[in-house]
């Protein structure tokens, strides 16, 4: 009996282990260019196995941002382990927007002020896509993704390396 419960164990462990191996993303980048204002700079790194880098530059963390914080250094380099309900929406939101299908371009730059987003995939089966979006209004779709990473920023658990 004891040997016919460890096989069980085994096998659901093994089980565990295969699903969290079969994400279709290889990495998920999410990074926030500048703007004139006070717009968040950051770049986003995001691993199937929910490890996470952010890297954040300058209006990441205050509330009452200032332009005397663009003279201060960089904020810093944070990981970080995505937490699982948090990546599961992730990757649903990607799977939502198709994104092997979305164009590689959003927005028009006669406008030199709006801040730009740029989403980098790399997909499981070794293919890439990059998506820029000028103004981040690209869809509504992608706005609700640059939201959701925006609050990955602020409410997961984040130590900073340097």
């Amino acid at each position: 009996m004891k040997y016919l419960l460890g096989l069980c164990a085994f096998i659901l462990l093994f089980s565990c282990t295969a699903q969290k191996g079969n994400s279709k993303y290889s990495v998920i980048e999410y990074e926030a260019t500048p703007c004139f204002g006070f717009c968040p700079v950051f770049k986003m790194t995001v691993n199937p196995d929910r490890t996470a880098v952010f890297e954040a530059e300058h209006f990441n963390f205050g509330d009452q941002p200032s332009k005397d914080n663009l003279s201060n250094p960089r904020e810093g380099t944070f990981k970080g382990t995505i937490k699982e309900a948090d990546y599961n929406k992730l990757t649903a939101l990607l799977d939502g927007l198709n994104v092997k299908n979305l164009k590689d371009n959003y927005g028009e730059k006669n406008i030199s002020d709006l801040p730009s987003s740029h989403l980098r995939i790399r997909f499981a089966d070794g293919t890439t896509k990059h998506v820029e979006d000028y103004g981040k209004r690209g869809s509504e779709k992608l706005s609700e993704l640059y939201r959701f990473f925006e609050n990955l920023r602020k409410n997961q658990q984040w130590t900073k390396v340097k």
